[in-house]
């Protein structure tokens, strides 16, 4: 993690804080490195992908990671386990009536082993405050147009708990395998910005 992040304000005051922990012996800049790899590997939209295409195909397996995501994902081999604690995960899925959307209001809290790292659009203050208190027009400039007989949820994610948008499977998907389906799957439709 050494350097200097001279043209971002918020890795400068993160780096400002890792140069004091290690100043106080708290850490090594390895140790640092270490959580930040241990976070890091594997971390993939794919991930999301396939958690999805499984509950797209495995009604078993949906209603296990809708009742309890943790003890679900590792029937697909993932985790929220890495960096120094396990993050809860609660999926919430779209249907006809409801579609859920993500967000941080404190910061960028959100499932970096399941999603890769997280698009800069999500860390702004602007989506940040915004898609809470509107949250149809901010999907819509992302070029989603959620019907207006749709309701909208904004879940809002925590240090402790993360969230991921099991999106509705599309229509005329019935023929297609388990790692096809993967591929219909964006990052923006687990977060929520996108249908899928």
């Amino acid at each position: 993690m050494s350097g200097t992040h001279t043209g971002n304000p918020v890795a400068a005051r993160v780096r400002r804080l890792e140069e004091r922990l290690i100043a106080d012996g708290l850490v090594t800049d390895g140790e640092l490195d270490a959580v930040l790899t241990a976070v890091l590997d594997g971390a993939s939209p794919l991930n999301g992908a396939r958690i999805v295409a499984r509950a797209w195909t495995d009604a078993g397996f949906r209603d296990r990671l809708l009742a309890d995501a943790n003890g679900a994902l590792p029937e697909v081999g993932l985790s929220m386990a890495g960096g120094l604690q396990e993050q809860r995960l609660k999926v919430v899925a779209n249907s006809p009536g409801r579609h859920n959307v993500l967000v941080c209001t404190l910061c960028s809290c959100y499932p970096v082993a399941l999603l890769g790292p997280s698009p800069s659009w999500y860390k702004s203050e602007a989506y940040r405050s915004r898609v809470v208190r509107e949250p149809r027009a901010v999907l819509a400039e992302f070029g989603f147009d959620v019907p207006e007989t749709t309701e909208i949820t904004v879940w809002d994610s925590s240090a402790e708990s993360r969230y991921l948008v099991l999106p509705r499977r599309p229509d005329g998907t019935e023929e297609l395998s388990e790692e096809e389906l993967a591929g219909l799957v964006t990052r923006e439709g687990l977060i929520g910005t996108a249908a899928v």
